[in-house]
């Protein structure tokens, strides 16, 4: 596992980790979320943010896992998949992505752009109209491509605010993503679950027999318990060939008495039923 070793955990500043360097969005949920005064663990992959947290490296972990304009971060969902954590918050960071290069470039020759293959994939239609000949690079982060950019007048970089001021790099051009209503959502992950708010979401893992109804017999209860579905997205399961796995998002909380009658009829009509955990909803 990549990660930067913190100090030992401070009750009253808890350890998280979250996809490094620093200057990434995930930092910026990290901070929009706990505050400034929590340690930080950069980590360099998402499955190593889970494994931090799994092995007691940081209290809490915070993970994206979907996007508004590009959808789902598939690495965070296989994750999910065979992670004990749990699903303790959620957090929607609106994006900005900012063409940013060190302050000695001139932004007319830069040649490269460097940035993570959502940031990327954001901004594909302004990049392709403004920088047609520049060459694309994909980093493991966009506080990784703001570090090339640091390190090279010639190499442009995809990032964000937090990015520009941590690394000392100017804007070149600002707001360049293709989507004004561009978000991304975070989730806040930890060993143990939370108690119920009364403004909460439950994320599920549901998987089905290969069989024909298998998602409308996984769909009735939730109407028949007038239980609002938000998500529903469906991944390989990773154990059998052809065999997909559904991601459900619904209101409520598993100590809700309507949700426990939802999990009973479900449990009649699926092979496995995974709580990635109950939490209180950003939003409904």
């Amino acid at each position: 596992m990549a990660t930067t070793m913190i100090t030992k955990l401070d009750e009253k500043n808890p350890s998280v980790a979250f996809l490094g360097p620093r200057g990434t969005y995930s930092q910026a949920a990290v901070i929009e979320h706990f505050g400034s005064t929590c340690e930080l663990l950069e980590c360099a992959g998402i499955e190593d943010v889970f494994a931090a947290v799994e092995e007691h490296y940081a209290d809490f972990g915070v993970v994206p896992v979907e996007n508004s304009t590009e959808g789902a971060i598939n690495n965070t969902q296989d994750c999910l998949l065979h992670s004990s954590l749990k699903i303790i918050g959620e957090k929607i960071v609106s994006i900005e992505h900012n063409l940013l290069a060190n302050q000695e470039a001139d932004g007319s020759k830069v040649d490269t752009i460097a940035s993570h293959q959502q940031s990327l994939a954001q901004c594909r239609h302004w990049l392709k109209k403004h920088y047609p000949k520049a060459r694309q690079i994909e980093c493991a982060s966009n506080a990784e491509a703001a570090l090339k950019a640091q390190n090279d007048s010639r190499i442009a970089a995809v990032a964000g605010l937090l990015a520009a001021t941590i690394y000392d790099l100017k804007i070149v051009h600002a707001s360049i993503q293709d989507q004004d209503h561009n978000s991304t959502r975070f989730l806040v992950l930890a060993r143990q679950g939370t108690a119920a708010t009364g403004n909460d979401k439950t994320s599920v893992l549901i998987h089905t027999e290969n069989k024909p109804g298998a998602l409308f017999r996984i769909l009735q209860p939730f109407e028949k318990f007038q239980v609002s579905l938000s998500k529903i997205e469906t991944r390989p399961s990773k154990q059998e060939a052809w065999e997909y796995v559904f991601f459900i998002d619904f209101e409520g909380h598993i100590q809700d008495q309507a949700i426990k009658e939802l999990f009973a009829q479900l449990q009649q009509c699926t092979a496995e039923i995974k709580v990635l955990g109950s939490y209180p909803a950003a939003f409904n």
